[in-house]
């Protein structure tokens, strides 16, 4: 690992793109400091700590979202927006389903419907946020339509221009910018939740109970690590299914290789599509009627049991549709049979699909077993304990780290050894 790194340094190119991947996370945290004027951020950060899908939508956005600062809404709207256009994609819409299959035109297409929609979102999502906010927690120092659409119309700007970020990080640095970007905003996090831990279970302490809250604290550090190693091996876990192509040299002359199916092929998508339901209704009922909202609010909590058990079941079933539209066995039996390909002992065709059906639904509980326990982890921990939600293990952070910490891994290594091959065939 110590030789990886000392020769991605080494490589002018690659660590010119390294140090412009770390100026924009600069501007971005600069950025995430600076507060929409004329919000009483301390009157949101109270609130915020009493509600469980607010603290995981300031985790996301590294803190800025308690702050109110003109990043307050990070990515999260292009995100969805993004999850949408795939959605409709799907034979849902024609004239999206064919984008996607006009090469690269078609996604240039679809990206820009994409970011309309994006912004769209950001509008509506920022405007709904700050009058709920204000109506609940009296953010605004002047309540009013001017006010909101004002206050909303930054948040906005603030997301477009993060977006513009990621975009240059694609560019001209490492890793998908967006990834880096969400990356970065959960990590920043990390030093404060273990301090923030530390003082509850330690500081607190009296001097004859100051070893148990050491202790705590240990224990607290070694399941950190092993969810981490637990989340790594979710996302790198594999069935694979061999595969045979019959040579044109004679029926013996068989080449073999394997089709990978992931554990958790879905990734951290189900948690998001759990959340924007959980919280669509309330955004609705915000405007409709206040009252109602905040039983609705109280009902879906997710520091109630009950709440919490329609977030897992919501997360472990959206697990399973979202492997279905990543993992399509019927696509894959089909491109099989057109390729000359077949499973050692099964037959092409519906022999085929079916079995495909089976394996992709077998490993799938794994997954979501595995992502579910790890979504309620966050939620489940502060009902036994004195840890706090935003600080608690596990979680739809320590997923996403992972992941775009080992996809970013694995494009510099690819970057390295391919300036490598350049090198020697030169």
């Amino acid at each position: 690992m110590m030789h990886t790194f000392a020769s991605l340094f080494r490589n002018k190119e690659i660590r010119n793109k390294i140090f412009f991947t770390l100026a924009m996370l600069l501007i971005y945290r600069i950025g995430s400091a600076i507060p929409v004027p004329g919000v009483d951020a301390s009157a949101l950060a109270a609130g915020i700590a009493d509600n469980s899908i607010l603290s995981m939508m300031n985790l996301l956005g590294g803190g800025a979202f308690e702050r109110m600062s003109v990043f307050a809404l990070g990515v999260s709207p292009y995100i969805t927006a993004s999850i949408i256009i795939q959605l409709l994609s799907m034979d849902v819409i024609p004239a999206l389903t064919e984008m996607t299959k006009s090469g690269q035109t078609g996604r240039q297409q679809l990206d820009k419907v994409t970011r309309y929609l994006g912004v769209v979102l950001a509008l509506v999502q920022s405007f709904s946020m700050v009058y709920g906010f204000d109506r609940q927690y009296g953010i605004l120092e002047g309540s009013g339509i001017s006010a909101y659409l004002y206050t909303a119309t930054i948040l906005t700007a603030g997301t477009m221009f993060l977006l513009w970020i990621g975009d240059r990080i694609s560019l001209k640095g490492i890793g998908n910018g967006i990834s880096v970007i969400i990356f970065a905003g959960i990590v920043s996090n990390i030093p404060a939740n273990f301090t923030q831990v530390f003082n509850i279970l330690v500081g607190g302490s009296s001097q004859g109970a100051v070893f148990n809250g050491v202790l705590q604290f240990v224990l607290y550090c070694i399941l950190y690590l092993a969810i981490v190693i637990g989340v790594v091996i979710m996302q790198l876990a594999v069935r694979k299914i061999p595969i045979q192509y019959t040579n044109s040299a004679g029926p013996r002359a068989k080449d073999i290789t394997y089709l990978p199916f992931k554990i958790n092929s879905a990734s951290v998508i189900p948690v998001i599509f759990t959340n924007a339901i959980i919280t669509a209704p309330q955004i609705v009922l915000s405007f409709v009627n206040y009252d109602l909202y905040q039983k609705v609010n109280a009902f879906l909590s997710l520091n109630r049991p009950l709440g919490l058990c329609i977030y897992a079941l919501l997360t472990f079933m959206f697990t399973f549709f979202y492997t279905d539209l990543q993992v399509d066995p019927d696509k894959v039996a089909e491109n099989l049979g057109k390729s000359g390909a077949y499973i050692p002992g099964i037959r092409p065709g519906s022999e085929t699909r079916t079995y495909l059906h089976k394996v992709l639904n077998r490993i799938t509980v794994l997954g979501a077993t595995a992502l579910t326990v790890i979504a309620v982890l966050p939620y489940l921990l502060p009902m036994f304990t004195a840890i706090p939600t935003s600080s608690a293990i596990g979680g739809t952070g320590i997923i996403i780290v992972v992941g775009v910490a080992m996809e970013t891994m694995s494009q510099l290594k690819g970057q390295l050894t391919q300036k490598q091959y350049h090198g020697f065939l030169k």
